[in-house]
């Protein structure tokens, strides 16, 4: 039996279990923005620091680091003109992928989205509710995230207790509030917190209990982006698999996905895509 035969059907056992876990509500989807990588508007952080680029002169430091970038034009421009170029990069409407869809059917306890567009959210039905991190950044508020239902209205945090869906967009998103954690500053004052937790949502950390994490689309290159998954995913339950998109892993990925227990499935990920949809 040749190695490359015992990988595939290592890989295909992982994600039966990740699909299985998914059905059952045992697992929570850690969606990132790799599952529709042709849909409209910027799909990777870099994609989106180009975007920037294009709109305002960046200083080098700042070009190709997103978070550099909209820090620059916070500065030098106001906060106002960050939030208006991020909902101008999002203003297309991003179609639901079969896997939101499936996923909504579902009716998963929690679903997190890692990205700014509005797919997830929009394959939602009934019973919903979303909470999304916001900047502090001239709000005058000592709050960190912001609540709101399925229509669109901010609500209080109780709210959510009697949502079956809880859609979880730490680093906020386009609607319905244009809410938008993107520059250094905002995620100074996150990080500064994070690590005892308290810039994440108390409904979050009760519906992850127990439960594992498949993280689907995502990458972690960015130490930003390592930083949120390990803090989301923090006291939750003992078995984590990753469907990540194409490329090879860099090393900070690798020692990323080893230390936080993640098990990455070493399928094509369009193909894996395929086969866990047609496992549900």
């Amino acid at each position: 039996m040749s190695a490359a035969f015992d990988t595939q059907k290592a890989a295909r056992e992982a994600l039966h279990d990740a699909a299985c876990m998914l059905a059952d509500g045992a697992a929570v989807p850690y969606l990132g923005p790799g599952i529709v990588p042709e849909a409209p508007g910027p799909r990777t952080p870099e994609a989106l620091a180009g975007f920037l680029g294009a709109k305002v002169a960046l200083p080098r430091r700042a070009k190709g680091n997103v978070w550099a970038a909209a820090q620059h034009i916070e500065s030098y421009k106001h906060r106002n003109t960050v939030t208006a170029l991020m909902s101008e990069a999002f203003a297309i409407p991003v179609p639901p992928a079969p896997l939101h869809r499936a996923l909504a059917s579902l009716r998963l306890p929690l679903i997190v989205e890692s990205w700014y567009d509005d797919a997830m959210r929009a394959a939602l039905g009934e019973g919903w509710g979303e909470v999304q991190g916001i900047t502090r950044a001239g709000i005058g508020e000592d709050r960190w995230f912001r609540f709101y239902d399925a229509g669109g209205v901010q609500v209080m945090p109780e709210a959510a207790a009697g949502w079956t869906t809880l859609l979880y967009r730490p680093h906020g998103g386009v609607s319905p509030a244009r809410n938008y954690l993107i520059s250094d500053a905002d995620y100074v004052e996150v990080l500064t917190e994070i690590d005892i937790q308290t810039p994440i949502p108390d409904i979050v950390r009760d519906r992850r209990a127990g439960r594992g994490f498949v993280f689907i689309g995502c990458r972690f290159h960015d130490q930003m982006l390592r930083s949120y998954a390990r803090q989301i995913m923090k006291r939750s339950g003992a078995r984590h698999y990753a469907l990540l998109p194409g490329g090879a892993l860099a090393r900070n990925e690798s020692r990323f996905l080893a230390e936080q227990g993640i098990t990455p499935i070493a399928l094509p990920f369009g193909d894996a895509l395929d086969e866990l949809l047609s496992c549900f």
